[in-house]
């Protein structure tokens, strides 16, 4: 059996608990968790150095001061909006590698193991040409292998890797998935795995076990040491909390995923509650929602 753990991505926190010591107390003290995975919505990696570190110190201590471990740091909806390492020009590709080598350096002073997230999308047009595919993909994998050799060089311990519902953005397949991760691990001086989503199988262009979120489990259990965690109907990537009226309408059963995590033979993994609310909702709904979404998980974890 898996070794588990339960935690969540701070996204719940962005633009209404920004500051260290409210997002940590809450993750702490409100919802009783002991493993939390920064949003880089709460602080960008690109904001000045003096401010970028004292930012990333008083998230190391206001997470220690409540018992809370930093497992990682991600990419939320900001950088999620760009194309990163696989935009159509080389500017913006060097630019995002900036990025991602100024995040490894803000993990590193957070004390947190890796960072990760989403790293790439092409644009329609790239996609749909197989010459500019390949040369992306070729591209995109050079520059994970190269934020692995910073990530080695600041003592990090990993780089994550999410698999996204939409083909322009690798790997959409199990199949993709494997062979990119042997791929990449190969001139890689950390591993790099992946961060699956358990919404992230709502393709558009795919059936059968490529849209079925369990299939991916028990294909690359081992592959995913940590998972994001949210319920969906597997149509839309929607980030709903596990509250009863969600759960009723959901496809994401905790007994279910966790039994396919078992079947995939995985050894130690984090499954990081993942939700993500309307900017409009209510806070005190907000806390609510995320108090029964750990309830529900902690009868099982």
């Amino acid at each position: 059996m898996a070794n588990l753990r339960l935690g969540i991505n701070t996204c719940f926190a962005v633009k209404r608990w920004p500051e260290a010591a409210e997002w940590a107390e809450i993750v702490g003290t409100k919802l009783d968790l002991d493993l939390a995975q920064f949003s880089f919505d709460l602080v960008d990696p690109r904001v000045r150095p003096s401010v970028r570190t004292r930012k990333s110190l008083e998230a190391k201590d206001a997470a220690k001061s409540n018992g809370v471990e930093i497992h990682s740091t991600f990419t939320g909806l900001g950088a999620y909006s760009f194309n990163l390492l696989m935009h159509p020009d080389m500017g913006m590709r060097s630019d995002a590698l900036d990025w991602y080598e100024q995040a490894v350096i803000m993990t590193k002073d957070m004390g947190a193991g890796g960072t990760g997230g989403h790293v790439a999308s092409m644009s329609y047009s790239d996609y749909k040409n197989k010459t500019r595919r390949k040369y992306l993909l070729d591209s995109l994998i050079e520059s994970l292998q190269h934020l692995s050799r910073i990530a080695a060089d600041m003592g990090q311990k990993f780089i994550l890797w999410e698999p996204m519902p939409v083909p322009r953005e690798p790997p959409c397949k199990i199949a993709d998935a494997k062979s990119l991760h042997k791929r990449v691990n190969k001139g890689a001086a950390v591993p790099i795995n992946f961060c699956m989503d358990t919404g992230h199988q709502c393709t558009y262009c795919e059936c059968g076990l490529d849209s079925d979120t369990y299939a991916w489990i028990r294909e690359i259990g081992p592959l995913s040491p940590a998972i994001h965690v949210q319920q969906t109907d597997g149509t839309l990537d929607n980030h709903w909390p596990f509250t009863p009226d969600c759960n009723e309408k959901g496809i994401i059963n905790a007994e279910k995923l966790i039994g396919a995590i078992d079947d995939s033979g995985a050894g130690d993994v984090s499954l990081l509650l993942e939700i993500i609310h309307p900017f409009e909702a209510n806070e005190e709904d907000v806390l609510t929602d995320l108090e029964a979404s750990v309830a529900y998980w902690k009868e099982y974890v």
